[in-house]
């Protein structure tokens, strides 16, 4: 009998949608063994249990040895945030051709590593560039509306809470440094509530920042002393590790929040602490953090002028979907030996899977 998904989702969420989607994509008749990572893969494995009700579903050791053992006949490997794909893991999978990432940060990939082994790396730019940019401009409005304050106050105090301290974000000036996928949709959400948007981008060009909605500035020193909203949209890079820091962080105007939903390393948080404990910076909105998880005595948690979120701006249904499929889709077109449709590391195609 045919598998029928639509059973288990009636007592799952929506979650899970991607896994059947990529199930349904696998043109096995019954693989011998599935390996299950381990955390939260629970209800996935189940799924597969019921796709192929005989496959045998195994555990694995996490440790770096343990998984070089799990996916040593592996060709295809496909990564979330953790663990890195390091070279040594690489290198332990002779038969190795492609490596995806599902998501679009690619800083815990080695790609020097990858194309020395000839190992093809393929990723889902822009699957989740909307739900990053909706959570960056929440984050903007939770702050200048003082969301949580109020919310706290409201419940704790009943209606006689004080209104005063609000302000908007109409007429105000942000700055967006990296006019990327996700920037270029924050420009378009603060152009439409009336703000000015100011971009810094040194790889766009200044008609296609214009034409992206944000009025270009030639350095991120410039562009600071301008804004009232700073957020972040870079990859990290040797460029943009500790960007924000003592230095710049003191070009800001007191009144200035920072929000960061691109990578947590791209701030230096010893000196965005003081910042916002001594006066030098009104607020800040953060999903991301110098290490992950972060810390719960991490005392930027205990900032009541801080929104803050677990690295979840681009986690929703609709972006986990559509990275799944868009991932797994390139994963197999070079499985295929057809070329993906975006080759992170291009120089690798004419050696692909020769060491």
């Amino acid at each position: 009998m045919a598998w029928d998904p639509t059973q288990y989702l009636k007592f799952a969420d929506h979650r899970l949608r991607p896994a059947i989607d990529l199930l349904n994509r696998i043109d096995v008749a019954e693989p011998g063994e599935v390996v299950d990572l381990g955390a939260g893969a629970g209800n996935v494995t189940r799924l597969i249990k019921m796709r192929w009700p005989a496959a045998r579903v195994t555990g694995v050791d996490t440790s770096p040895a343990g998984l070089a053992k799990a996916a040593a006949e592996a060709q295809g490997i496909l990564f979330r945030v953790r663990p890195r794909c390091t070279e040594s893991l690489m290198a332990a999978c002779k038969r190795l051709k492609v490596v995806g990432r599902h998501g679009v940060g690619l800083d815990t990939v080695d790609i020097p590593a990858a194309t020395r082994l000839g190992v093809a790396v393929v990723h889902a730019p822009g699957s989740n560039s909307q739900a990053v940019a909706e959570h960056a401009l929440m984050l903007m409005l939770v702050s200048v509306k003082r969301t949580l304050a109020m919310d706290k106050a409201m419940r704790q105090d009943g209606w006689s809470t004080s209104r005063a301290g609000n302000t908007e974000l109409g007429g105000k000036t942000l700055g967006i440094v990296g006019v990327g996928n996700v920037g270029r949709r924050v420009a378009k959400f603060a152009g439409a509530i009336g703000m000015r948007v100011l971009g810094y981008d040194k790889y766009v060009p200044d008609d296609e920042l214009r034409r992206r909605g944000a009025e270009p500035v030639k350095s991120l020193e410039e562009l600071l002393p301008q804004v009232d909203v700073l957020t972040t949209h870079t990859p990290l890079t040797h460029e943009t590790r500790h960007m924000i820091n003592e230095k710049t962080l003191a070009l800001l105007k007191p009144s200035a929040i920072y929000i960061n939903t691109s990578r947590g390393p791209v701030q230096d948080e010893r000196a965005l602490f003081e910042a916002l404990t001594r006066g030098k910076l009104a607020a800040a909105g953060l999903d991301v953090w110098e290490d992950e998880p972060t810390s719960a005595d991490n005392p930027i948690l205990n900032l009541e002028n801080v929104v803050c979120s677990a690295h979840m701006a681009g986690v929703t249904g609709e972006a986990t979907r559509q990275a799944a499929m868009q991932v797994s889709g390139e994963m197999l077109r070079v499985l295929r030996a057809e070329r993906p449709d975006v080759l992170v590391n291009p120089d690798v195609w004419p050696h692909l899977g020769q060491r």
